[in-house]
């Protein structure tokens, strides 16, 4: 898979001092998902908006299928669609105007066919007709994504495309999303839904105070950073935890019925076979055990704060 968007020590300092982007280095896949996670004033948004020429960099480069940024300008930003997180349409123009106007903009020419398909793939066709102002949030974020798709793009960039929306219409986003990538469209999305990006993308990013932390295939980043707990339920519940178990940092229930144990799944060795040994060596008896995986949402939360 080769790469169709390449950045390259970017950085971003705004007039108040501020520092966006700090030395951000980053080759995105031709028609793979690219989640970016990060807390409010990460520079995800930031990051989004150099890349589609909204803000001037700093330092650094990007190149969007070859093309650079500043000086390809007009080549780079057509094979670009952005999908932006405020709502900026037109109340009273018509959904049919809005998208046609749009693909005009980028010098296409009319193409009543292709414009018919993409509002019947968003469940948007019987809505052609109606004013902007007419149509519910979950329709209006829907006609964002109609209008950067309206010049038919290679790349598309979803700028937390599901803030506000409810949960039916979050999943039938996903679906969308993932017949763009069956097209071959490259797509790069933010999000604070970490289900979201545990859903549906290849890759995730973890940015926070404008540094890319790390960039990792998502079933590998579970596998390396993810962590697994044993949680030991006994029957009956002790005050403390033996002594003889100090060295394994169980964690004791407020109830003192369940005994916690996180162990590395990359590791030689878990550890369990002999904590168990000893659990019953120090006179505990067992009801039940169970294991859990550590969520994407545990790995982002455990980067940022060692960021910080």
């Amino acid at each position: 898979m080769d790469t169709i968007i390449s950045i390259s020590n970017l950085s971003k300092v705004y007039a108040n001092g501020h520092q966006a982007l700090d030395d951000v280095s980053l080759d995105i896949k031709r028609g793979e998902i690219l989640a970016l996670l990060g807390p409010n004033g990460a520079g995800k948004t930031t990051l989004i908006s150099t890349i589609c020429g909204l803000v001037s960099p700093t330092s650094g480069s990007v190149t969007v299928n070859g093309f650079d940024i500043e000086e390809d300008y007009r080549q780079a930003r057509e094979l670009i669609g952005l999908v932006p997180q405020e709502l900026t349409l037109s109340a009273f123009e018509s959904l049919w105007h809005t998208i046609d106007f749009s693909r005009g903009l980028f010098g296409k020419p009319a193409d009543v066919p292709y414009l018919e398909q993409l509002l019947k793939d968003l469940s948007l066709f019987d809505k052609k007709d109606q004013e902007i102002h007419m149509l519910s949030g979950g329709m209006k974020r829907r006609v964002l994504i109609a209008k950067a798709l309206s010049h038919e793009p290679m790349i598309l960039f979803l700028d937390e495309p599901t803030a506000g929306v409810d949960v039916g219409l979050r999943k039938d986003m996903w679906k969308i999303v993932h017949k763009l990538r069956d097209a071959g469209v490259t797509i790069i999305l933010t999000t604070h839904y970490i289900e979201e990006a545990e859903a549906i993308a290849d890759r995730v990013g973890v940015i926070n105070k404008g540094k890319l932390l790390l960039v990792e295939d998502k079933d590998n980043l579970m596998q390396k950073l993810g962590k697994k707990q044993l949680i030991i339920e006994l029957s009956e519940a002790i005050r403390v935890i033996p002594e003889s178990l100090a060295s394994y940092a169980l964690v004791l229930s407020k109830a003192g019925n369940k005994l916690t144990y996180h162990y590395d799944t990359t590791a030689d060795g878990t550890g369990i076979t002999t904590l168990l040994q000893r659990t019953r060596e120090a006179g505990l008896s067992l009801k039940d055990m169970q294991t859990k995986q550590s969520s994407l949402e545990d790995i982002f939360v455990d980067l940022v704060e060692e960021s910080t």
